[in-house]
């Protein structure tokens, strides 16, 4: 791949992520300083929680790529529509997402990009969320986000992620992860960090919301690289304080940790269980929120991630695609669970998957769980 192709592609979505995770972070803050009620926190109709973060951010995300790459038709497939929002009973919800929209973006230029020459206005900000409406496809660009990965770790003050990838003709050839309640890990050599990630509900100490990181990469470079998020009047400055991350070099089942998701409606724990006891891992798994679990492995945190969805659900394509290409590049290992590469160019779904997903910091600990999974599967279930 040519050195400099997707550069400024990249460039502008670390910047825009950082954007995103500081507006994430005030919208939580305030959430956990307060008891937060329907102009907060809607539920759409597969139950699944909204806050205002997430419209936000997607507005946000969608006005400064099409403001950026004005000069290309830009296709953007993200996760939330403006259906609750236009609806007249959720005039308090959207006034409160066009002052957090404009409150971000006039902070554009301290990252580098540019600012609305006046705030937008309701409609405006309704046209930026509804111009996601891409459905992605194999061919042509499309960008791909998760404004708010883990809805649920956010409301409650836990893991979550702002996720935003590049599609190029079916391929992800740029993936950024924004992990604002997950920190850079300090001693490489120091599994003892591990603890960090943890998916206990709690609230966090402010001094903690002041940590985070973005993580990083473009196909084909063999790097992934991270950064602390800029919180305050700083500054962002490309590309400093960013550090290579490369996965963990474990590959023995005994001293792996393996993560997967909180959540039980779209994954088999009990199967993900007997998988990890019959090849001989033996810690705890960490229950994480979000693709939080995709940047504990490229950072060597964690050196396994399995999800077994139950039938009838289907991957989509936002939940994966940055921190896919972020762990590749750092080293690891990505397929379903037939030991095949994740397959983007079909749509919002991660269409024809095989079973699962399995995602390994190396090929040796890859190989013994889809052998695994061939030896137990029909005995299984799912």
């Amino acid at each position: 791949m040519d050195n400099d192709k997707y550069s400024e592609e990249l460039n502008v979505a670390v910047r825009v992520v950082h954007m995103a995770c500081d507006l994430c972070q005030k919208v939580q803050k305030g959430l956990l300083s307060t008891t937060f009620d329907d102009n907060e926190v809607k539920s759409k109709d597969d139950d699944s929680l909204v806050t205002i973060a997430d419209w936000s951010v997607q507005a946000t995300v969608s006005w400064i790529l099409s403001n950026t790459f004005s000069s290309e038709n830009v296709s953007i497939v993200a996760e939330e529509d403006v259906q609750t929002l236009s609806k007249p009973e959720a005039a308090g919800l959207l006034g409160k997402v066009v002052s957090t929209v404009n409150e971000c973006l006039a902070e554009a230029s301290r990252y580098g990009l540019k600012c609305p020459d006046k705030p937008l206005g309701p409609s405006e900000i309704l046209a930026s969320i509804s111009c996601c409406n891409s459905k992605g496809g194999p061919l042509g660009r499309h960008w791909v986000l998760d404004p708010v990965d883990g809805t649920l770790g956010f409301v409650r003050g836990d893991q979550y992620a702002v996720a935003l990838a590049l599609i190029d003709n079916g391929e992800v050839v740029v993936g950024v992860l924004g992990c604002p309640n997950y920190h850079m890990k300090r001693d490489r050599h120091n599994k003892q960090q591990q603890n960090h990630i943890s998916s206990e509900v709690s609230v966090p100490s402010a001094d903690l919301l002041e940590e985070g990181c973005v993580m990083y990469t473009k196909k084909g470079t063999g790097e992934a690289w991270v950064q602390p998020i800029v919180y305050g009047d700083r500054k962002y400055e490309w590309p400093n304080f960013a550090k290579q991350v490369r996965v963990s070099p474990i590959d023995d089942p005994a001293l792996a940790t393996f993560c997967e998701p909180v959540e039980r409606a779209n994954s088999n724990h009990s199967y993900a269980a007997g998988l990890a006891s019959s090849v001989g891992l033996r810690n705890k798994p960490l229950r994480v929120y979000s693709m939080v679990k995709y940047a504990a492995i490229a950072q060597g945190d964690a050196e396994i991630f399995m999800k077994f969805a139950r039938a009838g659900y289907k991957e989509k394509i936002w939940d994966h695609a940055a921190g896919a290409l972020i762990v590749q590049e750092a080293g690891g290992v990505v397929t379903d669970a037939g030991g095949r590469s994740l397959d983007f160019s079909k749509g919002i779904y991660l269409e024809s998957l095989d079973r699962g997903i399995v995602v390994c910091s190396g090929i040796k600990l890859h190989e013994k769980l889809i052998g695994a999974v061939y030896a137990s599967w029909e005995s299984s279930s799912l």
